[in-house]
């Protein structure tokens, strides 16, 4: 499926998002030449923010509040969000008449002149995509750009920019592998960071969670004088799974990570803390490995790496109690790698929209680690009975109306010694926009304590 022509064309951005989701598409045809229409079921009113992005395209049409049936039969191409699932009926009504459905991630594929990194997995993908690119930058590679689900550059708008000999970093979601199937390309370097279940609420199951991760590796080529890479944690079960189904096909180099590869020099440098992340660095390294990054490189430039917000990011220590927001924390698999992050007692704050995700191993993690929990948003009750159902449980279990309700008690509970931990394990589209939101609430909630 090669990317057709833009220019003259009527192209429908199905999607701008309120944290612009669909803007990048927007603008580059619109760039190209191309008619642009986009539609959203979000008002308005609701998109302010993205709208304001795109004031100096003044020809651009914005269909929003709903779809129309008419834009979808009169569009030439139809630029897909990821959110959009592919089987939403306005895009099955597109197909039956024959419409051309692309992507952004499939454009830039298609595209893009560069030597392309896929980071996917569960947990961790965003830190280990920075990660690869903060140690790639201190190669004798002259551009090094971190882009995909991860948001740090836009993937098309500056795609006339990027060089053959770049190196473009890319962290993928499920909802961006799976749209890649449909132009079965792949990157020549793919990474797996681990895959638990995640999405199901869209997915169906986990077998189709993984089957769209799957692509990335499914689809690279296999040319023995330009092998691809294809990079599997060693402690994960799909990992190790997929290592010894791809090992044996010629015209792919597999390789393996593991935490327990870090050297202990280079652990000395590096400040994030938790098992988790020092798998986040192995897998990091074994990338940088393949373009000739050195252990020396790599310890000098760990000093110099910035964590991502939103992620086991510190807040605030207030008589003697730390306060940690990991709200990116949206699966039970995160949380976990949360709470074994720290020796301290621990007081988690957790729950939120329920992706039909199982809580069990997190209710057994934090009926052994932790002292309290405190429980917001729809998921609540059902992490409530996985921590009851551990065979051993002190802790003790509160429940919140609100997150300003849950830092509340959290404050009356927690003494000094006690990390306070919001990592919620699920999504947050129940009781806010996205994580970023949640984040944002419970930082300021956390400073009003010391004003």
């Amino acid at each position: 499926m090669s990317i057709p022509l833009f220019t003259g064309k009527t192209v429908l951005v199905m999607g701008l998002g309120r944290f612009g989701g669909g803007l990048d598409a927007a603008k580059f045809a619109h760039n190209r030449g191309a008619k642009v229409i986009i539609t959203d079921l979000a008002k308005g009113e609701k998109l302010g923010d993205s709208l304001n992005q795109l004031k100096e395209f003044g020809d651009i049409e914005y269909h929003l509040g709903g779809h129309n049936k008419a834009d979808f039969k009169e569009a030439d191409i139809i630029i897909v969000n990821p959110a959009v699932s592919p089987d939403n009926e306005f895009l099955k009504f597109a197909r039956r008449h024959n419409k051309f459905i692309t992507a952004a991630v499939n454009i830039f594929f298609e595209l893009s002149p560069a030597k392309i990194i896929a980071i996917t997995g569960a947990n961790g993908k965003s830190t280990t995509a920075a990660l690869t690119a903060h140690l790639l930058e201190n190669t004798s590679h002259k551009n090094v750009r971190l882009s995909g689900n991860i948001g740090n550059e836009p993937l098309l708008a500056d795609i006339d920019k990027i060089a053959a000999d770049d190196l473009v970093v890319l962290e993928l979601s499920s909802f961006q592998t799976e749209q890649l199937a449909q132009i079965k390309k792949a990157p020549g370097v793919a990474l797996l960071t681990n895959l638990t279940p995640n999405h199901l609420d869209r997915h169906g199951s986990f077998a189709n969670y993984c089957a769209a991760k799957e692509n990335i590796f499914k689809f690279q080529k296999l040319d023995e004088n330009h092998p691809s890479i294809s990079i599997f944690g060693a402690d994960d079960k799909v990992g190790r799974e997929w290592f010894e189904k791809y090992s044996i096909q010629q015209g792919r180099v597999c390789i393996r990570f593991s935490a327990d590869d870090v050297t202990d020099e280079i652990r000395s440098n590096f400040t994030l803390p938790g098992r988790a992340n020092l798998l986040n660095l192995a897998a990091a390294i074994a990338v940088a490995e393949v373009f000739g990054v050195t252990d020396e490189q790599i310890k000098a430039s760990l000093p110099k790496f910035k964590p991502l917000p939103h992620r086991l990011e510190p807040v605030a220590e207030i008589n003697g109690i730390r306060w940690y927001n990991d709200s990116i924390a949206t699966t039970p698999a995160s949380a976990i790698a949360a709470l074994e992050a720290f020796d301290e007692p621990k007081i988690i704050i957790a729950g939120g929209y329920d992706k039909n995700l199982p809580f069990d191993e997190l209710g057994e993690t934090i009926a052994q680690t932790a002292k309290a929990a405190i429980l917001i948003g729809t998921t609540a009750q059902k992490i409530a009975s996985a921590i009851k159902n551990a065979n051993r449980s002190n802790t003790k279990i509160e429940f919140a109306d609100s997150l300003a309700d849950a830092v509340d008690i959290a404050k009356c509970l927690a003494i000094s010694g006690d990390i306070v931990l919001l990592s919620p394990a699920c999504a947050s589209y129940d009781m806010f926009d996205n994580f970023q939101q949640r984040s944002t609430e419970f930082v300021k909630l956390v400073h009003q304590i010391s004003e």
